[in-house]
């Protein structure tokens, strides 16, 4: 999967590209079926709304779940942002956003570069998401917020946030967001599950609470070029990964055929991943 003359200008202006319908059916099927078992684990990689039990984040399981540790290694995703960082890439961090319907909660403005430099060390902003979507995306459920274009401003000035939501964020202050937003305007991308969207690491997002009865479950892999590996591990490894070796990407039915790949967590996460230290090694 590479990306046209056309696609490579729309995503220079404007910080991201959505997809609809990127994956069928039965290659989402595949995914969700292995959602609630990992939802029920009482792992430390799943985060868990301020109140209630739902889940609002599943870190890192392509290190214990098969079917996502095939999708860490989709050419689908894999490819196109190694075309545009000219080199390969390794997981930076992988999560499964819950959203759940009712329960999910906001994420404030801001910027996935921004935490990444500031927790994680890591030089340049050479590394994105890729966002999949494993339900129907529509204007209820708390769609994904992008401010176009804002990816060209670099590093905006952002507060650590530890009190609004269960998950800590660098979050970027109204009066930042209201120029910004008179700038470029608000685009929210929905579509059916199986649509998928790329998106710069400085392009500033947010989502609102999911108050309809649907859930907005969604995959996030954060890819990163590997000259581009953090410096710091400040936070624990399931959350900004330590393994910095390229993705080779699996033939494109990888979804729907039988695989080889490692499950290096599968009986538990290492003491070591839960730790933080102030140098990579």
């Amino acid at each position: 999967m590479r990306l046209s003359p056309e696609q490579l200008q729309q995503f220079d202006r404007e910080g991201y590209l959505f997809f609809p319908s990127l994956f069928t059916g039965e290659e989402i099927r595949a995914l969700n079926d292995e959602v609630p078992a990992l939802y029920a684990q009482r792992r430390p990689e799943n985060v868990r709304e301020k109140s209630g039990d739902a889940v609002r984040t599943n870190f890192a399981a392509h290190m214990y779940s098969y079917p996502f540790a095939k999708l860490a290694r989709h050419p689908r995703m894999v490819e196109p942002i190694r075309q545009l960082f000219g080199e390969d890439v390794y997981m930076h961090q992988f999560k499964i956003n819950g959203k759940a319907a009712f329960d999910g909660d906001v994420w404030q403005w801001h910027q996935d570069y921004g935490t990444w430099r500031a927790d994680d060390q890591m030089p340049e902003a050479r590394a994105m998401n890729v966002a999949i979507f494993l339900d129907e995306v529509n204007e209820f459920n708390g769609p994904l917020m992008f401010i176009p274009g804002s990816h060209k401003l670099g590093v905006l000035d952002a507060d650590h946030d530890t009190s609004t939501t269960s998950y800590p964020l660098w979050v970027i202050n109204q009066e930042t967001i209201k120029l910004l937003v008179d700038r470029g305007g608000i685009v929210a991308p929905k579509g059916p599950a199986g649509s998928m969207i790329l998106f710069h690491g400085c392009l500033v997002h947010a989502s609102s609470s999911n108050l309809s009865p649907w859930n907005r479950v969604s995959v996030y892999l954060s890819l990163c070029a590997v000259s581009n590996h953090i410096r710091r591990f400040k936070r624990p490894g399931y959350i900004a990964h330590r393994d910095f070796s390229a993705i080779r990407p699996l033939p494109d039915d990888c979804l729907l055929r039988h695989y080889e790949v490692a499950l290096p967590w599968k009986d538990g996460t290492p003491p070591e991943e839960l730790q933080s230290a102030l140098k990579a090694a």
